[in-house]
């Protein structure tokens, strides 16, 4: 059974009622402000990447590329919930490096293939309910941010070579997929 908790019903309950109903969230957590208690409730999720495999990408920003990769390699789209921490963004920047899904099911690690990454919080839009997706599960910009950073930094001291968007930008990209082959990942 899955149980769902909406922000109104934790502004209108008190503590001792949240914490008899929610598992694992004690009086003192359910005291503290309606975004940590909603964050507290829900159940942890995990850091989100869309890797697609492309023959060459690109990311502008007000009409000026600001990454690129003409070769064949990865485009990486990163998303970052509440809970996610510099080792997750560690682990995960592992995990796509090795990622065996270039030609000849190699990775970019044994391929020296580049890498474009992307932040992109609507990977963790909920649309369950009406028509307008809900972006809560997405972390705020100053959390995410040095987690994006983290992933890049990761893959870099690995030996990769990461082009990149601008955090917060408008940005459009462009890709040609190759395959195509698109993966979710989820660490």
């Amino acid at each position: 059974m899955r149980t769902t908790i909406t922000r109104a019903a934790i502004n209108i309950a008190d503590a001792a009622t949240i914490s008899a109903i929610v598992p694992g969230v004690n009086a003192t957590a359910a005291t503290s402000t309606c975004g940590s208690l909603v964050r507290a409730a829900l159940p942890s999720l995990p850091m989100r990447a869309v890797v697609q495999r492309v023959a060459r990408a690109s990311v502008s920003v007000a009409g000026e590329v600001v990454g690129v990769i003409d070769t064949p390699g990865l485009m990486v789209l990163v998303g970052v919930t509440h809970g996610d921490t510099a080792a997750t963004a560690d682990a995960l920047a592992d995990k796509v490096w090795n990622l065996r899904i270039l030609d000849g099911e190699r990775s970019c690690a044994q391929l020296g293939a580049p890498l474009l990454v992307v932040s992109q919080f609507t990977l963790y839009a909920d649309t369950r309910k009406g028509r307008r997706p809900s972006w809560n599960a997405a972390a705020p910009g100053p959390v995410s941010e040095p987690l994006v950073d983290a992933f890049v930094a990761a893959l870099r001291s690995r030996g990769a070579q990461v082009a990149t968007g601008r955090f917060g930008a408008m940005m459009q990209v462009s890709l040609v997929n190759d395959g195509p082959m698109t993966l979710i990942l989820e660490l």
